[in-house]
């Protein structure tokens, strides 16, 4: 008797978590620009570091940690995080988590390649952030988004995750005026009578009157 063959299908796929190599950081980077491409379009801030210089720096700094996720040979996602906020360009206030009892762990970036949103890929990823907070004694994942970004704010808010506080980008328009003034109509050309010499003006307005100073005579006296 024949077995029937096995229906055909997509092969069984895992994803795996390793920490960043320094072989990694190139195509790392290029995988970042991929995925904050349309969301930076959206967005005040960028929600990745701004220039490769600052992403390369990130790799030498302690107290980060930078996982990638992988299927195969292909990164499908990648997750930043840090165990105290540091950096020249931090806002974040320490006090305010220490007056609350908090020891936060801060996700600084978690991003999955678009090809596998949707498919547990950001589930594993915050499931291995979790399990670094609980290893280090930390109590709280703490990150940033986008208010405008609504699909991770959802997917968030979905996995628990409620709004500590808000800085909002608040914005005036200043009434003002151009420093250079508008274009101005120019005035019609006249034609020259057939007495006015090449060059010379018209004259527009009444004819002088004889012996006046303006026709050049004296005054005439009665």
């Amino acid at each position: 008797m024949t077995t029937p063959p096995k229906p055909r299908g997509e092969p069984s796929l895992e994803v795996r978590v390793r920490r960043i190599h320094r072989r990694d950081l190139n195509r790392t980077w290029e995988f970042l620009k991929l995925v904050f491409r349309d969301v930076n379009r959206e967005t005040v801030e960028y929600q990745r570091p701004r220039t490769k210089r600052r992403f390369m720096e990130v790799y030498s700094s302690e107290g980060v940690e930078q996982l990638l996720y992988e299927v195969g040979n292909e990164i499908v996602g990648y997750s930043e995080c840090a165990y105290e906020a540091s950096g020249d360009d931090n806002w974040v206030n320490p006090r305010w988590f220490e007056k609350r009892g908090m020891r936060p762990l801060f996700v600084e970036e978690l991003a999955v390649h678009p090809d596998y949103q949707g498919r547990g890929v950001g589930g594993f990823m915050l499931e291995q952030l979790q399990h670094l907070a609980r290893t280090r004694g930390c109590t709280h994942l703490m990150l940033e988004v986008a208010e405008n970004n609504e699909a991770a704010l959802a997917w968030y808010r979905a996995r628990s995750f409620y709004k500590l506080d808000a800085a909002i980008f608040l914005a005036q328009k200043v009434p003002g005026e151009p420093e250079l003034l508008p274009p101005r109509r120019l005035k019609r050309k006249q034609q020259a009578g057939p007495d006015t010499p090449a060059g010379a003006t018209p004259t527009t307005g009444p004819a002088p009157v004889e012996g006046s100073p303006r026709a050049g005579g004296r005054k005439r006296t009665k």
